[in-house]
Order: C-alpha cells, then structure tokens, then sequence
C-alpha cells in the first residue's frame, strides 16, 4: 500500500474526475529518481501540458516502489530449482535482482515503463477502493 496525504489524494481525485473517470487517459509524462524517491508526472493525455511544472507531481518512497515491484513479480519469474541437499527439482519464483536494483540494472527500458505503469495503478486502485470503502 502506497501512502498518499490528503492533499495529494485530492489532486489525483482532480485528475481522475477531469478525465472522465477513464484511467487509460491518465499517462505519465515524465519520471525521475532522485535520492529515495521515484517521481512520477501525470498529466491526461487529452489535455498534453506544456512544462511538468503543469502535470501533478506523484512522489513515491523507492521503499514501496520495491514493494509493488516485488507484489507484481515484476523481478521474478517462474522456474525450476533443483534442491541443494535433497536433490529433487521443484517449481519457484526466481528473483533475477533486488527490486529496485533490478528496475535501474536489469530492466530493459520496456520493463521499466511497466514497472512505472503498475505503480500508476496501484496508487489509483488504491484511491479509489480506499474512498469506496470510507464512505460506508
């Protein structure tokens, strides 16, 4: 769960509101890291914005980018190890790298974009459930 302030879940209510309640016209504009935050700029992509300093600012703490990372297997994929004592194979997730060493190191830029997206969806999944369920 990605932690979002007050304000900043009234910016994406804003967002998602202006747009109609159609999330795929919500893209990100930019990215950056920088220190222990991964920024995302967000802008619709109907309304395209000028400068960033126009789109909304998403920070995220690279601790729960990680954790999503992680919670998508994004870093990961299904393989076989063999056992290394009792020697019999069996099926497990195989984690190429850490995540976000994985993001900046392993990555192909493909990756990173949905690695970048999946972290959008969450934080607006998470918008909405969370206001859904405060309301009843």
């Amino acid at each position: 769960m990605i932690k979002l302030n007050q304000k900043l879940k009234d910016q994406l209510w804003w967002l998602v509101i202006s747009v109609d309640y159609d999330y795929s016209r919500i893209s990100i504009a930019d990215h950056e890291i920088n220190g222990d935050l991964l920024t995302l700029w967000l802008e619709d992509k109907h309304d395209f914005k000028n400068s960033l300093d126009e789109c909304l600012q998403l920070d995220i703490s690279l601790k729960q980018f990680a954790k999503m990372i992680r919670a998508e297997n994004l870093n990961s994929y299904e393989g076989t190890q063999m056992h290394p004592k009792k020697n019999f194979v069996y099926k497990t997730r195989i984690e190429v790298n850490e995540p976000v060493k994985w993001y900046r190191e392993d990555a192909s830029a493909i990756e990173q974009q949905w690695a970048r997206e999946a972290t959008l969806k969450n934080v607006l999944t998470q918008l909405i459930e969370s206001e859904v369920y405060d309301e009843r």
